[in-house]
Order: C-alpha cells, then structure tokens, then sequence
C-alpha cells in the first residue's frame, strides 16, 4: 500500500477548535497512524472529536492491518472537554455517555488491532479511551488520572469495565476516590501500559509493534481481539470450548499452514530471550 496523509474531519473548524482537523489520519504501508489534534485544548475530548475519531477507525478498518493511535502536541489527552460542558437531563447524560462508548467499542471491537502511543496527561476521558486500546505505549512523562470522582461526576466512557479490567476495581477506586494520580511506572505495574519507554519514544515503539501486528494471520487477529475478551466473561467450560473453535478455525486457514510448513523447513524465525 502507498502512504496516504489527509484529515479525518475536514469540516470547518468552530471556535474553541484548532484551526485544521481534529483528527489526523496518515497511512503508512500497512499501519494508519491516526492523531488527536487540538493541542492548544491538550486533545480535549468533545463531540466532534469523537466523531472524527470514529471516521478514522472506520477508514483504517478498510485500508490497514493496525492503527497507531496518539495525540499532537503536549499530551494525549486531557479528558473531556469541560468548557463545552453543559447542563443536562440524566436521560441526556445516559445517551450522551452511550455515544462515547459507541465509538470507543469501534475502537476496541473493531477488525485491526489499535495501540495507543502516550505521553503527558492521559486523564479522565483520554484514559478511556486509551484503555479501550489493546496495547498501550507510554513514555516516562505519561501520567493517568480518573478526576471525575473529585468533580462531582463520575465516568461515562468506559472506565468502570475498561480500565476496572486492567487495574482492577480497587486500584481504579483509589484513583476516583483520593484523585490519586499514576506515573507510567506505576501504570505498568498496575497493568494499564504494556509498554513504557523513554521520552519521546512512544511513538516509535508503538509503530514496530503495529508494524509487527500488521504481518499477522488475519484468522490469529480475530481470535485475539474477539474471543478473547469474550472468553473472560465465560465459565471455565465455555471458555475453553470457544478456545478449541478458534484453535480449529485458525489452525486450518492457509496462512497457517505456509507459516507452520517455514518453521518445519527452519525458516522461521525462533523465539529468542527478551533481550536478543
């Protein structure tokens, strides 16, 4: 594939946005790099960001193998965008809510892998979004917040079941209830990032690891991003029954075969320790 670079959202800007996109889309053989762009905002998240953010997951779903997906300027993401915050019913407020996992579950459920590259804040709704990824890249200036507890609100895009999974009820409860804020060490620990790198590099490291998902057995792909996450919810039985259907279905497409054939004929590539 040819690299591609165009906006996402190419309507005109509104007051409070920056002057061009709000989301970036740049194709690059076979992975999307997609960016939040309102950097003088700190990648605030408002409704049409989010509508642009899903225009992109739906365009790399039909043109990439995986996405990259980050922020322009000094963070990921700072969270919703509280200067447009206005009042509303709590039948607004559910659907409101309902629309930000709309298009976080595009994210999560869609048919490439997504890995989130971080850096500086990634608070509140940017850390919604971040754990609706399926890997996570954080560099050492990263730092994660759920501040909601401490406005009087409490979370609308997924964090009770996306980052609850990942940290665990309690540590997430911390976080809500003391405004207790985590450095990117502290968030590997947790097991909120998979990665953390220097300053600066998350970028980098997200991309070998897109690129390396991007060579993957499409069948190998589904299983990981769809039955997986439904296996967790399963008793141990229907866990391991789904397991055996998607071992039957992966291990008998053509993919598998040539693969498996160049590691009998030693010309695949064997697992080497971490630090070959």
């Amino acid at each position: 594939m040819m690299g591609t670079s165009d906006a996402a959202d190419a309507s005109a800007a509104r007051p409070g946005d920056e002057a061009g996109a709000l989301v970036t889309y740049e194709l690059r053989g076979a992975v999307a790099w997609i960016a939040l762009n309102r950097p003088s905002k700190r990648n605030a998240i408002n409704d049409r960001l989010l509508d642009a953010l899903g225009a992109a997951i739906a365009r790399a779903a039909g043109e990439a193998r995986a996405v990259v997906l980050h922020g322009n300027g000094p963070c990921f993401s700072a969270g919703l965008d509280l200067a447009e915050h206005r009042a509303r019913s709590a039948e607004e407020v559910f659907h409101h809510s309902r629309g930000w996992h709309a298009t976080f579950a595009a994210v999560r459920r869609g048919r490439i892998p997504v890995v989130a590259a971080l850096h500086g804040a990634t608070v509140g709704g940017g850390l919604e979004l971040a754990a609706a990824c399926h890997l996570r890249v954080a560099d050492s200036t990263a730092f994660f917040a759920l501040p909601e507890g401490q406005r009087g609100i409490y979370v609308g895009g997924g964090a009770s079941v996306h980052v609850a999974r990942l940290l665990g009820a309690s540590r997430m409860a911390d976080m809500m209830l003391t405004g207790r804020v985590l450095d990117a060490d502290a968030a590997e620990r947790g097991g909120l990032a998979n990665y953390v790198v220097p300053a600066g590099e998350a970028p980098a490291k997200a991309g070998e690891l897109a690129e390396r998902m991007a060579g993957m057995a499409p069948l190998t792909v589904l299983g990981v991003l769809h039955a997986l996450p439904r296996i967790q919810d399963m008793s141990e039985e229907d866990g391991l029954f789904v397991e055996s259907l998607v071992a039957a279905l992966a291990q008998t497409g053509p993919e598998a075969a040539a693969r498996l054939a160049d590691f009998v004929e030693k010309r695949g590539a064997k697992v080497a320790g971490p630090g070959a």
